[in-house]
């Protein structure tokens, strides 16, 4: 079987499919860094994306990234957890030609102009301008694999197949080796994620790969020069500890390349907005989107939170998606349609969120305050953005004769409107908070557009506010 029918993908029928073929064609072979370098500055020159969904890198990390592999160079990112690295990684192997040819059935996918591997070079050799081409998609032309501490040799390089020694071949036949995860990505890009966790003897292991490009197995006399593009990812406390890294190796890597998290609120929003996986049903507005953002941004620069170990940009993810899931609980209960998510929703991402934050030793015990404390100052920092030149005098009239609204996590927004009655405003309130929703006065977003003023009033200390577990009760 073919690598592209393997994978699931169907080369067009017109491609060449022998050697011959192949030549005649015009076909020209080009090295995985040359590809990646043509089809680079192809995409520069024409103004197109390179790296499509990577947010709030491109005056910082992505030029440093192009020139990398402009000059051919294998890079390593730097970054603390949940920078985008991967994703960063997984966006170069977009820059391959879409289909490159392999002889057909090749473990690691010599290119039938010059075949490596023992098998291929006799198949050549008997078949001549015959030899069967195959044609393998860019998108499996990706290799990965998480370091961890267990990592072998084998699973990187390879190692001796015992199958084969006992179907009579010889210990020194090149046809015994099962080949690792690299020689199998040959003629593409491998992604080895969190490097500094690897043994040191397996990093070792990796010199070769990086310098001559060829590796060796058991001590085999085995030359197999590789085609790859080596990409790693480390975290830079580790990345530095020399007890962590062996120094040959760091100097095999042509580039380093420093991530950060978003540097602007608006790169902040855009990726959790592109990345979050809202169940489907529930909406949640942009004022709540920004708020999570906003939490996000004030948790990373929080003293009482070690700044080591960062906050993941998946905080900001896994928030947004509790935060619909909340809505979809309460649509569920009290029977609405499509529940639209509301300040009341924002409280229960406190305890989910708190396992994926490293606290300063000093906080034991004072995580879920600190966190409370850092979400209600968010949503007074959102409000005052968005509603801080509003005139709410309609809303704040409710008030003046002791009138109270009652709201919460069971409340359906139908109920929540009928206890505000005719507010005069409603639709500026609106278009302010989710100027982009297109949505009108709808009950869903009119309740979360009311319930977000008032929680602003509240943390303004213009209003009071008593909660009771589900219910909560705004007051002069």
């Amino acid at each position: 079987m073919s690598a592209a029918a393997a994978s699931g993908h169907t080369a067009p029928a017109d491609l060449p499919a022998t050697l011959g073929a192949l030549r005649a064609s015009g076909h020209v072979r080009r090295t995985v860094k040359g590809e990646v370098r043509d089809n680079l500055l192809r995409r520069m020159r024409a103004g197109e994306p390179r790296f499509p969904g990577i947010v709030g890198f491109d005056d910082t990390v992505l030029p440093r990234v192009e020139r990398a592999l402009l000059a051919g160079h294998d890079l390593v990112l730097l970054g603390e957890r949940g920078q985008g690295k991967t994703r960063l990684i997984r966006t170069v192997s977009g820059l391959l030609d879409e289909w490159t040819p392999v002889v057909e059935g090749c473990p690691i996918n010599d290119h039938p102009y010059d075949p490596v591997c023992a098998r291929c070079r006799a198949l050549a050799a008997e078949h001549g301008d015959d030899l069967p081409v195959s044609w393998w998609h860019r998108a499996d032309r990706y290799g990965e694999k998480l370091a961890t501490p267990d990592t072998g040799v084998g699973d990187l390089i390879g190692d001796i197949d015992p199958v084969k020694l006992a179907e009579g071949r010889s210990l020194g036949d090149p046809e015994t080796v099962h080949y690792g995860l690299v020689p199998r990505t040959n003629r593409g890009v491998f992604c080895l994620n969190e490097l500094p966790d690897l043994a040191a003897r397996i990093q070792v292991a990796l010199l070769n790969v990086l310098e001559e490009r060829d590796i060796q197995i058991r001590g085999y006399a085995l030359r197999l020069p590789l085609d790859v593009l080596l990409v790693a990812s480390a975290n830079p406390e580790d990345y530095t500890n020399r007890g962590r890294i062996i120094t040959p190796l760091k100097d095999r890597f042509g580039a380093e390349v420093r991530t950060h998290y978003p540097p602007d609120l608006s790169d902040e929003i855009d990726l959790v907005r592109q990345e979050a996986d809202l169940p489907a049903g529930a909406v949640v507005p942009l004022h709540l989107v920004e708020t999570v953002a906003r939490f996000t941004r004030l948790v990373r620069d929080s003293a009482s939170v070690d700044d080591r170990s960062g906050v993941s940009a998946r905080f900001a993810i896994a928030g947004i998606e509790t935060v619909a899931a909340s809505a979809l609980r309460r649509g569920a209960l009290t029977g609405e349609d499509t529940p639209v998510a509301r300040v009341c929703d924002l409280p229960p991402i406190v305890e989910t969120l708190q396992g994926k934050v490293e606290f300063e030793v000093g906080e034991e015990g004072r995580e879920t305050e600190v966190l409370a404390h850092l979400l209600r100052r968010a949503t007074a920092d959102t409000f005052r953005a968005t509603l801080g030149g509003a005139d709410l005098t309609g809303l704040t009239d409710l008030f003046a004769e002791g009138g109270t609204v009652e709201t919460g996590e069971l409340v359906s927004a139908a109920d929540l409107l009928r206890g505000v009655g005719p507010l005069p405003g409603l639709a500026d309130l609106i278009a302010r908070l989710s100027p982009d929703e297109g949505t009108g006065e709808t009950p869903g977003f009119a309740a979360s557009a009311v319930e977000f003023a008032l929680e602003g009033l509240y943390l303004n200390r213009r209003l009071s506010k008593d909660t009771v577990r589900d219910r909560t009760v705004y007051r002069t």
